[in-house]
């Protein structure tokens, strides 16, 4: 039995990156948007190594400082405390209550260092041709581009903090300049996942039939 996948591209479709409709390929010669939703159609996403480098390589210089600078500074009867997004973690562990540091920990640390490294794996694999478990790799891809707006959760604990800590001279807390920083890393690691066209990591194998 023949175990061999057969491509869109082979047949002579393109596929919708937005709406995921397929167009056959002799359709956009004369129409080169989606019947369906009316996006640019594309064999493959323009410039997507590039562009999603150029994103890549942006969020990490500014994760440096979203995690350096102060994400909230709390004032208590006239004490300013400031606090980086590791100190809260740490500060939430010390009173007990592990499961707020777990999820900020994960959410606002681990999540967008991971996501960060998954990227820059896959740019490397499909900048040097590699064969290995396209499948997973895939998949790795899709589990990236699911959770990595899941990071955002730091940022809503910190406004709703800003809105229900309003008590005058007696406590107050201000977002910190970190958290421009942080939402910027997030958003930013987000085009950069949704600018990584995965088929590239397919391509390699088809050239090689």
């Amino acid at each position: 039995m023949n175990n061999k996948l057969t491509t869109a591209l082979q047949l002579g479709l393109i596929n919708c990156h937005d709406c995921r409709q397929l167009v056959p390929v002799q359709q956009t010669k004369t129409r080169p948007n989606c019947p369906r939703c009316g996006a640019r159609l594309h064999q493959r996403k323009p410039d997507s190594l590039t562009r999603t480098w150029a994103l890549v390589l942006t969020a990490m210089i500014l994760i440096i400082p979203a995690n350096l600078l102060p994400i909230t500074v709390t004032t208590t009867l006239g004490t300013k405390q400031a606090d980086t997004i590791l100190s809260g973690v740490i500060y939430f562990m010390q009173t007990g209550s592990w499961e707020i540091a777990a999820v900020i920990f994960i959410a606002s640390i681990f999540v967008p260092f991971a996501k960060l490294c998954i990227l820059i794996f896959l740019l490397l694999t499909v900048r040097f041709r590699s064969q290995w478990r396209p499948r997973d790799r895939t998949s790795l891809y899709r589990l990236t581009e699911l959770v990595g707006r899941w990071s955002m959760v730091d940022i809503y604990v910190v406004t709703i903090l800003v809105a229900l800590v309003k008590l005058g001279a007696i406590a107050d807390i201000e977002a910190g300049p970190a958290a421009v920083y942080f939402a910027a890393v997030v958003v930013t690691t987000m085009f950069a996942a949704n600018s990584f066209d995965p088929r590239l990591i397919w391509d390699v194998l088809e050239e090689e039939v």
